[in-house]
């Protein structure tokens, strides 16, 4: 930065020894002349030296207060970026586990979906056939009608006969109730409540005397009357069978059974 002035220097001892080399040359008044012009080119390249030098370190001093600026301004940059990070960082942990919740979620929702499809499944009416027909029966009257056949399969007469009572009284318009009183004398026949049978088998005869079981239900109700020691009303419920049924397998077995009653 001072190697101009220092060339200029140099410049001007050159310049004076070659005055001295020649002084005989010149007189005194322009040896003073040329002194003090050249003390003036020093004194300008001096000058000159101390400007560029001033604007050195004017221009040193704005870089230096450009780069801390830079630099400050980086660090804010970094520490920004580094937020950002940490926000983005966040964000996706926000989201795996927003998609973990929404995957329990689905599968919750599917569970429950599965649940609902199966009661409904439990709820929808069902179509079978019964004693040669077809009927129309929920899913409830099903279940108590399986229970109450169930005991009667497993020689429960007490069971069953309970359990049929009780489903008249549930379910008195049910597609069932033919079949229920049918099953219903047998069970208080198998229980000895012979009684209680004959009113249950006539019962069921009268509200339906073309269901496929009737016949069967005269035969259950003239030996219902035979364990009463009524002989006369058994003959007479056989003969009823005979007429009203003549080609039934029950009408068949009743002409055999008429032997026995005495």
């Amino acid at each position: 930065m001072h190697r101009p002035v220092l060339r200029s220097a140099c410049l001007a001892i050159a310049l004076v020894a070659s005055s001295a080399a020649h002084a005989g040359l010149f007189d005194d008044e322009e040896a003073r002349k040329a002194i003090v012009d050249l003390r003036n080119r020093i004194a300008a390249v001096d000058e000159q030296g101390k400007a560029r030098a001033a604007e050195s370190a004017t221009l040193n001093a704005q870089l230096s207060e450009q780069l801390a600026t830079t630099r400050r301004s980086l660090l804010d940059l970094n520490n920004q970026l580094e937020a950002l990070r940490a926000e983005l960082a966040k964000l996706r942990g926000n989201d795996e586990q927003l998609s973990r919740d929404l995957a329990e979620v689905q599968r919750r929702q599917k569970d429950v979906g599965q649940a609902l499809d199966e009661r409904l499944r439990k709820m929808e009416p069902e179509k079978l056939t019964l004693d040669g027909r077809e009927i129309v029966v929920d899913q409830a009257e099903k279940r108590a009608y399986d229970d109450a056949m169930a005991a009667i399969r497993a020689g429960d007469f007490e069971r069953s006969a309970g359990l049929l009572a009780a489903f008249q009284r549930r379910f008195p318009g049910s597609p069932y109730l033919d079949s229920v009183r049918f099953w219903q004398g047998n069970a208080l026949y198998g229980k000895r409540d012979y009684k209680e049978a004959i009113a249950v088998f006539r019962a069921f005869v009268a509200a339906a005397p073309d269901h496929a079981r009737a016949p069967e239900a005269l035969l259950a109700l003239a030996n219902s009357q035979a364990e009463m020691k009524d002989p006369r009303g058994a003959r007479k419920t056989i003969d009823e069978l005979v007429k009203a049924y003549p080609k039934s397998e029950a009408a068949q077995a009743g002409k055999e059974r008429l032997a026995a009653i005495k």
